[in-house]
This record gives C-alpha cells, structure tokens and sequence, in this order.
C-alpha cells in the first residue's frame, strides 16, 4: 500500500471518500495478509505512507474496527489487525464445510459443461502449482476455483451465507498457501491431500454424483484444516506470519 496506488483509486472513484479508499486499501492488505496478523496500524506512519493528513486513516481504522478486522486495545493505546488463531479457523471452517460442501452437492446438477471444463482446469493448475511451489499461481487458482463452485451451485442464499465469510476465509486461505509454499512443510502428512483435493471435487461434478462431491468437499476443508495445523514449527500454526 503507498501513495500511488492511492492516487490510481482516486482518480479512478473521483466521486469516492478519502476514508472509503483508504479503508479499502487496508482491506485488501488485511485480508491477502500483506499487513501481518497483530501488526499495529499507526495513524501517522500510514498517512505519512499514503500522503494524506490523519483523519481519514483514522476513520478508515475505525471502519475496519466495526467490521472486526481490527481490535482497539487502549491498554495498549492502539489499533492491531485481526489475529489468526486455530480455535477460530476451526469456527470458521464448520460453516464454510456447511456452505461449500452443499454448494458442490448443488453444482454436480447445475454446472454446465463450460463451468465443469474451467474446474477441471483450475484443479489441474492448482495442483501443478502446488508441487512447484507457486504461491502466486495458487492464489491465481485455489480461491477462483471455490468461487466458481458457489456461483454455479444454483442457490442465491447459499451464494450470500459464501459472501458474509469470505472475507474471513480469505486471510485463513491465504496463510495456507503460504505453508504450502514452504518447502520445510513437505513432508506434512496431509500435503498430498490438499494437492489432489480440488481433482477429487471436480471429478464427482463431472460425473454428476451430487452425495460424493458433497463429500469430496467436505473431505478437502478437513485435509486444509490439518494441512494448517501441522504447519509451522510451534503449536501455534501462525506464530511465523506474525
């Protein structure tokens, strides 16, 4: 986040808020965790940063507080970005298992050949960027892939329960393929799992078996939840991204 990509989303919103662009920005480094999970967001440096005066940082952090991606602790007389933690990516995985493992029941009788054609493609690249190591090539397949699941699933309150966590699940996704792109996790028990996951989801899609892709699903959010916890070199899984 600097100045100049300020500048580019102002002159693309002209009719913008400074706060709204601003609070955007932080969002979008919150979330791909570009900003660290616990890092503390100073007023000064960040407007300092964007070269802009403090009031509409302020409010932006204030905005992020609201939607909880930012905790005010005064003991500490400041504002942190959302820690990650395993308890809450277990909470959060329980109903993202609920939402998307329904949402591949639902696909393997709504998706049209077109979309089973680009899954399939998507689960190949991302499984090819797994053994390679390319967190850019998996964060350019592993989140459109899920996305095009709940888009093809057919059910809109499905697709906005998908909306409401995705924020979330993003920044959990996110610190996932940072482990995977760790060559010291490779011999993870549940790598191999995460790798072959999305191939295993498609092809009961493919086949128009609704039971199994709801399984698959569910299989693959259980094998990412392992695939984190056994991850890093503590108890705590996240302790490195901090």
């Amino acid at each position: 986040m600097d100045r100049y990509q300020l500048q580019k989303m102002i002159a693309d919103h002209p009719e913008a808020k400074l706060k709204d662009l601003v609070m955007q920005l932080l969002f979008d480094d919150i979330i791909s965790l570009r900003i660290a999970p616990g890092s503390r967001l100073n007023v000064n440096q960040l407007a300092s940063l964007l070269g802009i005066s403090r009031t509409p940082v302020a409010e932006a952090v204030a905005g992020l507080a609201e939607t909880g991606f930012v905790v005010n602790r005064p003991e500490q007389a400041g504002s942190f970005v959302l820690e990650l933690s395993l308890p809450d990516m277990i909470s959060l995985y329980q109903v993202r298992d609920a939402v998307e493992s329904e949402a591949a029941f639902l696909c393997a009788y709504n998706a049209d050949d077109a979309t089973v054609r680009e899954l399939t493609r998507l689960a190949s690249a991302f499984m090819d960027s797994v053994t390679m190591h390319d967190i850019r090539g998996m964060k350019d397949t592993d989140m459109p892939f899920h996305l095009l699941i709940i888009d093809s699933c057919g059910n809109s309150y499905l697709k906005r329960s998908y909306e409401q966590i995705r924020p979330y699940l993003t920044r959990y996704q996110a610190s996932m393929l940072e482990f995977i792109g760790r060559k010291s996790n490779d011999n993870n028990p549940w790598l191999s799992n995460v790798k072959y996951n999305h191939t295993a989801v498609v092809s009961a899609i493919r086949m128009r078996l609704p039971d199994l892709a709801r399984q698959s699903m569910t299989d693959h959010i259980a094998s990412s939840l392992s695939f984190t916890s056994l991850s890093g070199e503590s108890i705590d899984p996240f302790a490195s991204l901090k």
